[in-house]
């Protein structure tokens, strides 16, 4: 009996085990990236501003998108045939070799920029809107272990791209409905 036990409770935990598979290779993400330099460039710093950066974001949150395209979790037409041959461990390695990158900074609308740093500082009280550096870091960095992006040196049109379609809950895959929560907030000013 008590092996019926040990049988069953091993079995229970190799059947709840995810898929495991090895950690990225930056080289062979680079040697993958071909299709990716179309729109995100070959270092992942887009230049259309309606693409993201992809350098510099942690491997962990460009797996989590990749994952999700993949799955449908995220939509997005170009994306999804993107993704449709990528195995899990291409995505890895992907992912390892843009977060391997240095993000090339982009330029701030001096007209808009202490508005919208006072909005990731500080948030907006009247309305609820949390200060976007509570998740996103101090200087913009993300916060890696939650596998919440980097916005430092991430295009404006890309940001309220997003956030629009979180608002729009055109974007569901954020956790717990963090971020259509805060754009359900958010005006279009900020």
């Amino acid at each position: 009996m008590k092996k019926l036990v040990v049988i069953a409770a091993t079995c229970a935990l190799l059947g709840s085990a995810t898929t495991a598979w090895a950690a990225g290779d930056p080289a062979a993400g680079k040697a993958k990236s071909a299709t990716c330099t179309a729109c995100h460039n070959p270092d992942g710093n887009s230049t259309n501003p309606i693409y993201p950066k992809l350098a510099g974001q942690s491997a962990d949150y460009l797996t989590k998108q990749l994952m999700e395209f993949k799955s449908g979790a995220r939509v997005n037409a170009i994306m999804v045939g993107m993704v449709a041959p990528l195995s899990p461990q291409d995505m890895e390695d992907l992912s390892a070799y843009f977060a391997s990158q240095q993000v090339a900074r982009s330029a701030a609308d001096p007209a808009l920029a202490p508005a919208g740093e006072a909005v990731f500082r500080g948030g907006n009280l009247n309305s609820g809107v949390s200060a976007c550096m509570a998740c996103h870091g101090a200087t913009g960095a993300g916060n890696p272990a939650a596998k919440f992006p980097a916005l430092a040196g991430q295009h404006a049109d890309y940001i309220e791209l997003q956030l629009k379609a979180f608002r729009a809950m055109e974007r569901a895959n954020d956790a717990g409905q963090m971020m259509r929560q805060v754009a359900a907030r958010i005006t279009d000013q900020e």
